[in-house]
């Protein structure tokens, strides 16, 4: 994402389109459907940009984590939450050894490329929090020593709804630190049918090398991410995207009295950052060197729903933070 200076080469341009092709191929032939879910995974991964995924179980959210992790060749760590968890079982810890009479220290599961937190709401908020320096920080802390996480480091959340049995509320420090969050939706009867016919066709056995591992590898994904940066973003376009999330912050100027009343914290500018860097990477996904205004609207959503909090009155109404995205960007003028 840059400003000014350089834009990206059209051979740069060439050589990450046929890389993203791969990456999209390999996707695709394990995530039947879900098309808003592969393109945010590769959003978060050209981003670094966590990602919160929400739906009942059983909408492929580790299929998709782990056939990311597949298809760069990188180390991937499934943690399992549950109340118990705690927070050195996923940072790690220092381990007596008898033999040298010294410490040593036992890196957690979180020092991995890719990371799922599965059902991250079932987990206490002492251990929630133990998440928060390795995905703001990228480090984690053992006995006062610091240890840098590997490049790349993308965290997968997944949580269940949260009027199921059994499930804590997301902090808002918590929320924020993911750039996107995405909420699955059941499969149309086609796409169920499809998911049956590649079970019985075997594309989905642990047994078999699956076809999606290493079209690329972490230091293309590297490469990657620093040709990213070169995408060109207008003034007009960070603007724009300022005035949105300040509008969630003052939906006065834009909504209706009833309506914005209905909005008790709006996004932080850490929103605003994450908003114009998925522009960029939306539009670098469709082969542009530059940003426009519909590469910032088709990820407003994503980049905002769970970044504004509502009142309770909002529930009862039926009014959704999606709602109220939608209403600001009707209402907002495109440069």
């Amino acid at each position: 994402m840059q400003l000014s200076g350089p834009q990206l080469s059209q051979e740069d341009l060439r050589r990450a389109g046929e890389a993203l092709g791969h990456l999209k191929s390999a996707l695709s032939a394990k995530i039947v459907g879900q098309t808003t879910l592969q393109q945010s995974l590769l959003i978060g991964l050209l981003t670094s940009g966590h990602i919160l995924l929400e739906s009942v179980p059983g909408l492929a959210k580790t299929t998709a984590a782990k056939t990311l992790a597949d298809s760069i060749d990188a180390r991937f760590q499934r943690i399992q939450c549950t109340p118990d968890l705690l927070p050195s079982d996923i940072t790690g810890g220092q381990i007596w050894d008898q033999k040298n009479g010294e410490f040593k220290v036992s890196f957690g599961p979180v020092h991995a490329n890719i990371v799922l937190l599965d059902e991250i709401n079932r987990s206490s908020a002492k251990t929630q929090s133990a998440m928060l320096e390795a995905m703001e920080e990228r480090q984690t802390t053992i006995g006062g020593e610091v240890y840098p996480l590997p490049d790349p480091f993308l965290v997968l959340a997944t949580q269940n709804p949260i009027d199921q049995e059994g499930t804590y509320q997301l902090s808002e420090a918590q929320m924020d630190r993911f750039m996107l969050k995405d909420i699955l939706t059941y499969p149309t009867p086609e796409e169920e049918e499809e998911v049956v016919v590649r079970v019985a066709a075997g594309v989905f056995d642990t047994d078999s090398r699956p076809a999606t591992n290493g079209v690329l590898d972490t230091r293309q994904v590297l490469w990657l991410q620093n040709t990213l940066k070169q995408v060109f973003i207008d003034r007009s376009i960070v603007k724009y995207a300022t005035y949105l999330v300040n509008t969630t912050r003052n939906p006065r100027l834009v909504l209706e009295p009833r309506l914005a009343d209905l909005v008790q914290y709006g996004a932080s500018p850490r929103a605003t950052i994450a908003l114009c860097k998925a522009a960029c990477a939306h539009a670098f996904l469709n082969g542009r060197p530059y940003t426009v205004p519909d590469d910032v609207k088709s990820v407003a959503v994503r980049v905002l729903r769970h970044r504004i909090l509502l009142k309770f009155q909002a529930s009862a109404e039926g009014v959704t933070p999606e709602y109220l995205i939608e209403g600001i960007l009707h209402r907002v003028p495109t440069p």
